[in-house]
């Protein structure tokens, strides 16, 4: 295989990458929607379409796979592989984490809400920014967006507090919320590990760049 076509698997093993990344990016988004409006319909298709994702992943470990058994990469572009391979696998977690957040929907169905969600919504929305800014740092070869992360993730960790403490006041004012607002903390955790997910992938593109280890949930 000649370095052009080479390099053009490549570029079709990021754009893969990016597909499966707005996959996971939409599957976050439509969780919390559903659970907000309380919408099972959509519950149980953000359930379903998390099969597309784990095919998708899959789909991309073999390519990259077949990649690597057939072309013996370069330094550059074993990490460039490897990487991608690594964040396929942090992104279908994601996936598995969205899907958890549909069932929930579906536990509570038929139960009212026991207030408007405001705040799990909000980090919902700096969950995805942090999956997209991820594969942008990932796409650019972008250590330094790539470290930015760590801060992006502190602000989820913070909203992550205040859910949690308001929650289990209503809990201790109010014993009859128990189940929902149990429910609600593992939504809320959801989002946190899905948060960590995006440091994570972010520490692989430094990695990949400049061969670096760093622990942006430090």
């Amino acid at each position: 295989m000649s370095r052009e076509r080479f390099e053009q698997k490549l570029r079709d093993l990021q754009a893969d990458l990016l597909r499966l990344g707005a996959l996971v990016e939409r599957a976050i988004g439509n969780s919390v929607r559903c659970l907000k409006d309380q919408d099972s319909e959509q519950a149980r298709q953000v359930i379903s379409d998390d099969n597309v994702i784990d095919r998708a992943q899959y789909d991309l470990e073999e390519n990259a796979l077949k990649l690597i058994a057939t072309q013996q990469p370069m330094a550059g572009d074993l990490r460039a592989i490897s990487a991608a391979i690594s964040i396929a696998s942090e992104l279908e977690r994601m996936g598995d984490y969205a899907e958890g957040i549909a069932e929930i929907t579906l536990r509570l169905e038929g139960t009212p809400l026991l207030k408007p969600l405001v705040d799990i919504p909000r980090m919902a929305v700096l969950a995805q920014e942090m999956v997209r800014a991820a594969l942008d740092a990932y796409t650019h070869h972008d250590a330094a967006a790539a470290g930015e992360l760590g801060q992006r993730d502190d602000a989820v960790d913070a909203l992550t507090g205040k859910v949690q403490t308001e929650l289990i006041n209503l809990m201790i004012q109010n014993p009859t919320t128990v189940e929902q607002a149990t429910s609600l903390l593992y939504v809320v955790h959801n989002l946190e590990r899905i948060a960590d997910r995006a440091t994570n992938i972010g520490e692989r593109v430094i990695f990949m760049v400049t061969g670096q280890i760093l622990d942006l949930n430090e």
